[in-house]
């Protein structure tokens, strides 16, 4: 079967957020805010993260708090390709799953599509 999962944030809606800790060791795995701190936090990055963790919950029908978000980590290969680091009980809802990411925005907005596909027995 074949799932899919997309979301669309402001980016403003996310930029002063990043100037709290509580909420970067809430939203971000320490690998992907070790990531973001490397490339100097950049705004769009962060919220388009954070799209793609939306999209990752909307993949398995979840909302926002069903699963913690620091356990749905974006991080980015060699490339600049995107892909998903999960734990946890984000990594039990995926099992056996193959998960495809894309992200992107413009100077105001960040989009994630993602999509998901698990073999039904």
């Amino acid at each position: 079967m074949i799932h899919c999962g997309v979301d669309l944030i402001d980016i403003a809606r996310v930029e002063p957020l990043l100037q709290k800790r509580r909420f970067l060791e809430r939203v971000f795995g320490s690998h992907e805010l070790a990531e973001l701190e490397r490339r100097g936090m950049p705004a769009r990055s962060a919220a388009g993260n954070f799209a793609a963790k939306e999209a990752f919950l909307k993949l398995f029908e979840r909302g926002i708090f069903s699963v913690p978000l620091r356990e749905i980590e974006v991080l980015r290969r060699e490339s600049g390709a995107p892909y998903y680091r999960l734990s946890g009980s984000a990594a039990e809802l995926a099992a056996g799953a193959q998960i495809a990411l894309s992200i992107t925005h413009t100077d105001t907005q960040a989009a994630a599509f993602a999509v998901a596909q698990r073999e039904v027995p």
